[in-house]
């Protein structure tokens, strides 16, 4: 197919108390869309039911040039994953229209 472009799908899961912060981060970095949801998730040591408020869980995914999924993966292992409970991914991504991320 002609016209795609190669850019970097940053997904974090965290929990949900941060979500206006990392929104506000991922804005300031020059991450020009994303997508949150609310999710149920567990881990070795932790299953988060989502039951209430302060227990619940979101997964932000973004779609952005590496430089900046990178650089904003970096800032939230240094604010925000020592304090909270944060994971994160990335994954290689093609996409049409560039200019929308």
């Amino acid at each position: 197919m002609r016209g795609k472009h190669r850019k970097t799908q940053l997904v974090i899961v965290a929990e949900a108390a941060i979500e206006s912060r990392l929104v506000a981060l991922a804005r300031r970095m020059g991450a020009q869309r994303w997508t949150i949801t609310d999710i149920r998730a567990a881990g070795l040591d932790e299953v988060r039911e989502g039951r209430w408020e302060a227990d619940r869980t979101i997964e932000l995914r973004l779609i952005a040039d590496p430089e900046v999924a990178d650089a904003i993966a970096e800032q939230v292992l240094t604010d925000y994953a020592p304090h909270f409970g944060v994971a994160m991914h990335f994954s290689e991504v093609s996409v049409l229209r560039p200019e929308r991320f």
